[in-house]
């Protein structure tokens, strides 16, 4: 699309997401409408959205269900007073919520994003340690390549380099270990790597002293890894290292939850039930701003005591438990369960991988990863050799704009994550837009001079 001079003026003025605004103002884009699967730029070109927004819109855009709840909503209770009390619809998500979760997961909060989400329960389980008398518990283990949101304490937590140095140094307390895919060459098989990298986050606990380790913290599927999926086992593993050293298991499903692996959770998808489960995104489709920390009733009893003894968890946020967000939740949730639609983003994601497995006659994808309705495609320049193959990623994500596509792209891999409620020959559509892109960046960087 073309800029007009106001447009590119305010662009100036603002910032967009990881991105630099100059890099932007060559390809810019602009949205004003959407609905179901698709977004319109100002000028009424219509984009495919592989993407869910950026894996938020479960249920596609201004689905009927989410805006009649919050509309209702509007007309009865826009905010809530945080201090004095709560809301009758921020305890019904509370019930909805544990209604749905693994396990004893029923210690409820609702937050505005996954960012708080994820905060909240760093927080969580350090405060949890300290009144459970093991007050040196405070270090968190994650993953490199990792991401769990841009709040300091997520962020300390995140093994993604660019976007944590330029906020050196971080909060203390925080230890990285590599996903299987950094050790994968290095084994006769998948299985095996994932064994050896499970096994190193107990070596760490070990080696770190488990009087001081909180927490561990992964995202079940990685998206900013390039959608790692390791086995079930490679959880099973971690969670039994975790209640030999009483250490809190968290898992951050502010992209996983909600349907998109074919469960409710990855936790279910992967059969290991963490002891507090964060969530996002996808809670409310996107209408409007939503995260939440779900734990076990036995650490939210921790909390709970005579006014005296002051034992309230020491948090809490202005937005936190927002009435209109609350009923948007609701009404997804309500509509994945009585529509069935985790279901149905296992059976669709195998017709999806199926279609995505098809790529590889281009001799440039090396792996398709994922589960449910969570694909990545990682893209190399040899599939003998498995080069990275990060100029091709980077010609993909022009040509896919161009071809009115939207999808997450990395140098070397993209990750589509269409609505859970897209139809066979929807995903047909939006891989045949993924083929077009894939040819048409091929040929730029195939082009002589190149």
């Amino acid at each position: 699309m073309k800029l007009n001079e106001r447009q590119d003026r305010l662009l100036r003025r603002t910032f967009l997401d990881y991105q630099q605004t100059s890099g932007f103002l060559k390809q810019p884009l602009i949205v004003n409408r959407a609905e179901g699967l698709y977004y319109w730029d100002v000028e009424g070109k219509r984009y495919f959205d592989g993407i869910g927004g950026i894996f938020v819109a479960a249920l596609g855009h201004r689905h009927p269900r989410v805006m009649e709840a919050v509309l209702r909503q509007m007309e009865k209770l826009t905010f809530s007073p945080p201090m004095h009390g709560t809301s009758d619809v921020a305890l019904d998500l509370v019930e909805r919520l544990g209604a749905v979760t693994p396990g004893d997961l029923n210690h409820v909060k609702s937050y505005s994003g996954g960012s708080e989400s994820v905060e909240a329960a760093l927080k969580f389980t350090r405060q949890y340690f300290k009144q459970t008398g093991r007050p040196g518990k405070y270090k968190f283990i994650s993953r490199y390549f990792g991401y769990h949101g841009a709040t300091a304490g997520a962020m300390a937590a995140s093994g993604t380099g660019k976007r944590k140095t330029p906020f050196e140094p971080q909060m203390p307390g925080f230890l990285k270990v590599f996903p299987p895919t950094y050790y994968r060459d290095q084994f006769d098989s998948w299985e095996a790597c994932n064994r050896f990298c499970a096994q190193t986050i107990e070596d760490v606990i070990v080696n770190e002293d488990p009087d001081t380790v909180a927490g561990v913290i992964l995202e079940p599927i990685s998206n900013t890894g390039g959608v790692i999926t390791p086995t079930e086992e490679y959880f099973q593993i971690i969670r039994n290292a975790c209640d030999r050293h009483n250490v809190v298991l968290i898992f951050d499903e502010i992209i996983t939850g909600f349907g998109r692996t074919g469960s409710m959770f990855a936790a279910q998808t992967f059969g290991v039930t963490p002891d507090i489960l964060c969530g996002g995104k996808a809670l409310s489709s996107g209408v409007i701003p939503i995260g939440a920390t779900m734990a076990r009733e036995a650490m939210g009893d921790a909390f709970f005591g005579p006014p005296e003894e002051d034992l309230h968890f020491a948090h809490g946020h202005t937005f936190a438990g927002h009435p209109l967000a609350c009923a948007a939740g609701i009404a997804v949730i309500d509509e994945i369960v009585e529509q069935g639609l985790d279901r149905k983003a296992r059976e669709l994601g195998d017709y999806l991988t199926s279609r995505l497995e098809g790529l590889k006659r281009y001799g440039v994808v090396r792996e398709v990863r994922g589960r449910g309705l969570l694909r990545g495609v990682e893209l190399v320049k040899d599939a003998r050799t498995m080069e990275p193959f990060p100029d091709l990623g980077r010609a993909l994500k022009r040509t896919a704009l161009q071809n009115g596509l939207l999808i997450r792209v990395d140098p070397s891999w993209f990750a589509v994550a269409p609505a859970l409620i897209a139809r066979q020959e929807d995903i047909d559509e939006m891989c045949g837009l993924i083929e077009k892109s894939l040819t048409d960046a091929l040929e730029e960087v195939r082009r002589p001079g190149k």
